[in-house]
């Protein structure tokens, strides 16, 4: 989903009240996993605290924590680098669950902090049965919204 300018300016500046909703220890700066930019050539993405940030809010919905997947991240990052060329939102992968998109948002905080404020994409990320997560990010200097993101989840 793609988030006009002014709703994307509302959602960075509430940013730290929402992350600050999940037991992270509120009050305290996000992670440099969380907040490192993905709109420049060669940004890698930190899977290990962006897990650890969605199974935070798991665990605060009720649902149980999924674990990273190679499989499912490769899934995902080309997935992410389709969307990024293509601007076409992919198909739900053969297997999985539930598939979340978003386009624009330069950092998973800020990213995880959309999904988590729309009522439809809150719920997919806690589906209940899913046990495995991937997750893929690319950036295009050219397209529409620069950065692209794709997390799949899975049984």
């Amino acid at each position: 989903m793609s988030i006009l300018p002014i709703a994307r300016l509302a959602a960075v500046a509430t940013l730290a009240a929402v992350l600050g909703a999940c037991s992270m220890g509120g009050g305290q700066a996000l992670s440099p996993g969380l907040t490192a930019p993905m709109n420049q050539p060669g940004a890698q993405l930190n899977r290990v605290e962006a897990l650890f940030l969605l199974n935070d809010f798991r665990r605060s919905q009720g649902a149980a924590d999924v674990r990273g997947d190679t499989v499912l991240d490769g899934t995902a990052q080309t997935l992410a680098a389709n969307y990024a060329k293509t601007g076409g939102q992919p198909l739900l992968p053969p297997g999985a669950l539930v598939m979340r998109l978003s386009a624009g948002y330069a950092t998973f905080a800020e990213v995880f902090s959309g999904w988590r404020n729309v009522p439809a994409d809150a719920a997919a990320l806690v589906t209940p049965g899913a046990t495995r997560a991937g997750l893929g990010v690319a950036y295009d200097p050219n397209s529409a919204h620069g950065v692209y993101w794709v997390l799949v989840l899975a049984n």
